[in-house]
């Protein structure tokens, strides 16, 4: 299916590794223009090598995005580089374990920054070239919204957040047919989650006591099939589809525990 986003400018945060890497990866194959926002100039580098080598020429701005200025100046740097915007996804974020027991009030205020307070700076600022275009906002959030985790404040309240400003921003920005959606991501295999499944002593156990839980085929969810949703959701065969909540988790989140 030709999504039509040939040459479209789509922003993605934190897109030069994990989830973001596959929704960039996704666009690239839709032959959209995906711009990287991320700090980690070495591994974006890196990944734009790799691109260069397949004969893409991915653009990049770094950006410390807990910093406004910063998060201005990136979204200046893809209007200077392209005179527009079409589209961005708000995917920066990391599960950082701060909890209520642990009473650190600065470390859960700096959660907040850096997994939900930079979704609405991104959009703010990107909302201009937005309106131009009738663009569109895909939010990526997490299952701890729904389910809770324990241990996690601050990102937990973090997703609970992106849910609530994708359908505030989708009422808000009805009179620019800008459409706002989220996706949201549970078991999704990534190098952060390979960081954290490596603190078990036994890690393949511990995969495998996981996946067992994964309704729809018993296996984590793709990069990729994150992206090619992201993909939809950014492209006009999506363009009656605003203030959803789309779960990509093979049914983990919802699905009767009971199938099993």
């Amino acid at each position: 299916m030709d999504l039509q986003l040939e040459n479209k400018v789509i922003i993605v945060t934190g897109g030069s590794k994990g989830i973001g890497l596959g929704i960039v990866e996704s666009l690239l194959r839709e032959k959209a223009i995906p711009v990287i926002v991320t700090r980690n100039k070495n591994s974006v580098l890196e990944v734009l090598e790799t691109f260069k080598t397949q004969g893409h020429d991915v653009f990049y701005a770094l950006a410390e995005l807990t910093d406004p200025v910063q998060c201005k100046k990136a979204t200046e740097a893809v209007v200077s580089k392209y005179g527009r915007i079409d589209g961005l996804v708000n995917n920066a974020g990391v599960n950082d374990g701060i909890s209520l027991e642990s009473g650190d009030y600065d470390g859960f205020i700096f959660s907040l920054k850096r997994n939900l307070v930079h979704y609405y700076l991104m959009a703010h600022f990107a909302l201009p070239e937005l309106k131009k275009n009738k663009g569109a906002i895909v939010n990526i959030g997490s299952k701890t919204a729904d389910t809770g985790q324990g241990g996690t404040s601050g990102y937990a309240a973090s997703n609970g957040g992106r849910n609530a400003l994708t359908r505030e921003w989708a009422v808000e920005l009805l009179p620019y047919s800008i459409r706002v959606n989220a996706l949201i991501v549970a078991e999704c295999y990534t190098p952060l989650y390979e960081t954290w499944i490596s603190t078990f002593p036994n890690k393949e156990e511990k995969l495998a006591e996981i996946t067992k839980h994964i309704p729809l085929e018993k296996r984590m969810t793709t990069a990729e099939e994150i992206g090619d949703t992201v993909a939809f959701l950014l492209s006009s065969k999506s363009s009656h589809t605003t203030g959803q909540l789309l779960y990509v988790d093979g049914g983990y989140t919802h699905l009767d525990r009971a199938i099993e």
